[in-house]
């Protein structure tokens, strides 16, 4: 099995093993947004609930408007490389076109991972789950030589429990086992240079295709097993279950059905060789021996090969049923997916910024508004996570809802004031250039030319 090197993965910021329900050091806030609306909501008196939600409401449209235009970067690049099969391309893109959407396209998945709250998994943890006994039962190999590039990102580490038969389920066993919530993996293939010596319909991937899936609950040993370029191989007791038993049954073959053709066979092969001088006899007994054994062996033989075969086929689909219950979304809607999530995720971290700003009776500094939400979550719901503060404040900066000190302090403005600018700023979100009336009635406007009959 190749093994991951510094060359194929990039780095990330580390993911330490906690054995809390979420990772403390993640971002993520592992409530939905409208929950996350309403648990603000309930904190307030009965009569300002409404305008809240109504302030919530107005701050996720104009969020939603900013991620909307990004989605057609992302389908631009990502058509450069795959286009789809039922739409008609206008345009011959060449090498560099296709270069730069690569680009684009990595740039784009890393800047909405990070907003979705995903964490780049680093080399050491790849090569732990590479190296570690997995829990799918298969022994998995990796070509990573094949590999151009790749990134992987988790979010949300769940520690887990199962129960594992043993001895032939003699015996049960009680296993803890580390699984992340999502995993994104993006694989770009090398190009068909790389594969010039070897025949294409035998690879389990296209020369220079790029690869972006998503995984559900995957448990963290078995990572390898999202790679787009996977082969399934046998671990030595499965090599031992078939091959003990093969060549006990062999020995048996030998000696029952093996030894009286071998003995006439020899014979004939030193009277051809002209080592024995006495001519074998040719009977139809011996004949019957002889076909018996061969018979025999052939047999033995075929039913060994389908034992192995069928051994594999149950490995591939140990393997096939495990990806189809965990694969989310695929290609673009991989993009898709992180959209909603980078946009919820950026939602969730303005509300509650501003929520617990308002709800203090002074101004607060980014350390103190951090401690209060994170404790609050701690305490309410035995829920810890590491809350993006500067994140939060950014976006109330951007939509101006807060007013800072000289000290570095913070105060949010009223509901009232919040729900006035924001409506203000999303009207201004479609001010187009005025057209002298005069101009459309033209039969040629500035920007509309009528092509020459030449």
């Amino acid at each position: 099995m190749s093994t991951p090197g510094p060359s194929h993965l990039k780095a990330h910021s580390g993911a330490a093993a906690s054995h809390r329900k979420v990772a403390e050091d993640e971002n993520f806030i592992p409530f939905r947004k409208r929950a996350i609306i309403s648990l603000c909501a309930q904190r307030l008196p009965e009569e300002e609930r409404a305008a809240f939600r109504e302030f919530a409401e107005i701050l996720s449209s104009l969020l939603h408007h900013r991620f909307r235009s990004r989605i057609e970067s992302v389908k631009s690049a990502y058509h450069v490389l795959n286009p789809s099969l039922d739409m008609r391309q206008v345009i011959n893109f060449d090498a560099a076109d296709r270069e730069a959407a690569q680009k684009q396209l990595e740039r784009d998945l890393i800047e909405l991972a990070e907003q979705a709250n995903f964490t780049r998994i680093d080399d050491a943890e790849l090569q732990r789950a590479f190296d570690e006994k997995g829990l799918i039962k298969v022994k998995l190999d990796v070509d990573m030589d094949d590999i151009d590039s790749v990134m992987l990102f988790s979010r949300g580490q769940l520690h887990r429990q199962r129960t594992e038969k043993q001895l032939f389920g003699l015996r049960s066993k009680e296993i803890k086992f580390l699984s992340y919530g999502k995993v994104l993996i993006y694989v770009r293939f090398k190009d068909e240079s790389h594969f010039a010596d070897r025949d294409v319909d035998d690879l389990p991937c296209t020369p220079g295709a790029t690869i972006v899936k998503l995984f559900e609950n995957v448990p963290r040993h078995d990572v390898e097993m999202l790679f787009p370029n996977v082969r399934v191989g046998m671990r030595t007791i499965d090599k031992l279950l078939i091959g003990v038993p093969a060549i006990v049954s062999g020995i048996v073959i030998i000696v029952t059905r093996l030894i009286a053709s071998l003995g006439l066979l020899l014979l004939l092969i030193a009277f051809w060789l002209g080592v024995r001088d006495e001519e074998v006899e040719l009977n139809q007994a011996a004949l019957v021996t002889i076909g018996a054994g061969l018979a025999a062996v052939g047999g033995f033989a075929f039913k060994q090969f389908n034992s192995f075969k069928n051994r594999k086929i149950q490995f591939m689909k140990a393997l096939s049923e495990n990806l189809y219950f965990r694969n989310l979304d695929n290609d673009t809607g991989v993009f898709f997916h992180l959209l909603d999530a980078a946009e919820e995720a950026e939602v969730k971290e303005a509300v509650l910024a501003y929520h617990f700003l308002r709800a203090s009776d002074r101004p607060l500094t980014a350390e103190e508004l951090d401690e209060r939400i994170e404790s609050w979550f701690t305490d309410a719901f035995d829920s810890r996570f590491d809350f993006d503060v500067e994140d939060g404040i950014r976006k109330l900066r951007e939509f101006d809802l807060i007013e800072e000190s000289n000290e570095g302090q913070f105060t949010a403005v009223e509901l009232s004031e919040g729900k006035r600018r924001m409506s203000a700023m999303w009207d201004e979100l479609f001010q187009y250039e005025q057209v002298d009336s005069a101009e459309l009635s033209s039969p040629r406007s500035s920007t509309i030319q009528q092509a020459s009959p030449g």
